[in-house]
């Protein structure tokens, strides 16, 4: 099949990840346009890719505004900048692959769901767990009734202490207004993959948790503002940012501190930028904690846990059927399937799929359905179409409400206050 030809809209870390995909599979995606208000990332991907400046725009607009030249965009801006080049992108004709989540307004993301239907064009969303073999297989697991009836499902996301203080205190995820509530930004892929696992509409949804640790309250006596004020705890202190992103170590998280890697730009970048801040003195309001319970309407229910006081980045997963249980630790690469009766334990292990490849394997696989779905004619019913991802956004937005208002709600009431009705698994 002939090759499919993408732009990029918005050059950030993820859209740069994806974007590698073109040059480990040259014969499969071409780069052939960006649009990046930043110049000197969009000066960096132009090289990477080999762009020609007529190629290359500060915005989006711009891009649309200019003649047809790709099949496809990957729409990787910040969450508030999804729904304008989207819609734009879709009446121009553009296959979309959209960064989750959709939007932090649930009517534009019903919008971009009704949108998606009527096209007749790709527009999936970026939930890579689906395409992880860890996911899938247990999905496969569910299927073929390797556990009997699934019952229930108890599900953590382990954000990890400083995963938290670098996204989700002092970065661009740290506040609700600016971006999307915690639930959303961090957690909308758990709950799109509990949906697909659990495979029936979710009915109601309570949730509970706060900010309770990185606020200006549980900060060290004569904490300054900022880590290189002469910090009296900085020998002990978890957070101090010089032990984070002054090391030799450029990687992620300290590449997203600075387009310059060299020491001294990133310790102006601790002087003068946000990561440089005390962790109880920013001016973040999402949650540090949080629980969600769902029930579904085949009657399995859910207990989901996203914490940021754990050591390592990772998910792990117990489902309770009627013949066994099984039990994962996705960055173990671990399945386990315990039988009732018997006693027999199976356990499946996969090849190491380290972060070179990112979650899990994931975002390799996503890329690889998407260009296939392009290619095969444009169905828009991917396993990850927007019109199927509006109901798990819809959850989010509907655990935060409930943890909020200290409320239980009911699913199909808090989607009749939105202008459109939401599509159930059925209605997919």
């Amino acid at each position: 099949m002939n090759k499919v030809k993408v732009a990029l809209i918005g050059a950030g870390l993820r859209g740069i990840n994806y974007m590698e995909y073109a040059l480990q599979h040259p014969h499969e995606m071409e780069v052939v346009a960006v649009a990046e208000p930043n110049r000197q990332r969009r000066e960096l991907f132009q090289e990477r890719h080999g762009l020609e400046d007529a190629a290359c725009f500060e915005n989006w607009n711009d891009f649309f505004t200019a003649p047809k030249v790709a099949d496809a965009v990957f729409i990787c801006t910040q969450d508030k900048q999804h729904f304008e080049p989207t819609m734009r992108a879709l009446a121009a004709g553009y296959h979309v692959l959209l960064e989750k989540p959709m939007s932090p307004d649930p009517e534009e993301c019903i919008r971009m769901g009704e949108m998606a239907s009527q096209a007749g064009l790709v527009f999936s969303i970026c939930h890579v767990l689906r395409y992880t073999p860890f996911f899938s297989t247990i999905k496969e697991l569910l299927e073929r009734e390797a556990i009997g009836r699934l019952m229930s499902i108890q599900h953590n996301e382990n954000v990890g202490y400083w995963h938290q203080a670098h996204s989700f205190v002092r970065g661009n995820w740290r506040r609700t207004e600016d971006s999307s509530p915690m639930i959303l930004a961090k957690s909308c892929h758990d709950l799109d993959m509990l949906l697909w696992l659990a495979d029936s509409d979710c009915v109601r949804v309570s949730s509970f948790g706060s900010l309770s640790h990185f606020t200006a309250a549980q900060a060290p006596e004569g904490a300054p503002k900022r880590c290189l004020d002469g910090c009296p705890v900085s020998d002990e202190c978890l957070y101090y940012a010089p032990d984070h992103y002054l090391t030799e170590d450029t990687n992620w998280p300290t590449s997203a501190i600075s387009d310059d890697m060299s020491y001294d730009a990133r310790y102006q970048a601790l002087l003068e930028g946000p990561y440089g801040r005390c962790v109880y003195h920013c001016d973040n309001d999402v949650v540090d904690h949080q629980v969600v319970n769902m029930e579904f309407a085949n009657s399995v229910t859910v207990a989901f846990t996203m914490s940021a006081f754990t050591r390592d980045v990772s998910r792990t997963i117990k489902l309770m059927g009627t013949r066994g249980e099984i039990r994962g630790a996705m960055e173990k690469n671990e399945i386990e399937i315990i039988h009732f009766g018997s006693g027999k334990v199976e356990r499946i292990s996969f090849a190491d799929r380290g972060g070179h490849v990112g979650h899990g394997g994931g975002d390799m696989g996503l890329i690889k359905d998407f260009l296939r779905l392009v290619q095969t004619g444009g169905n828009n019913q991917g396993l990850t179409s927007a019109s199927r991802s509006v109901q798990s956004h819809l959850m989010a937005f509907a655990a935060e409400q409930s943890r909020v208002d200290g409320k239980i709600i009911e699913l199909k009431e808090f989607a009749q206050q939105f202008s459109t009705p939401i599509r159930t698994m059925s209605g997919n």
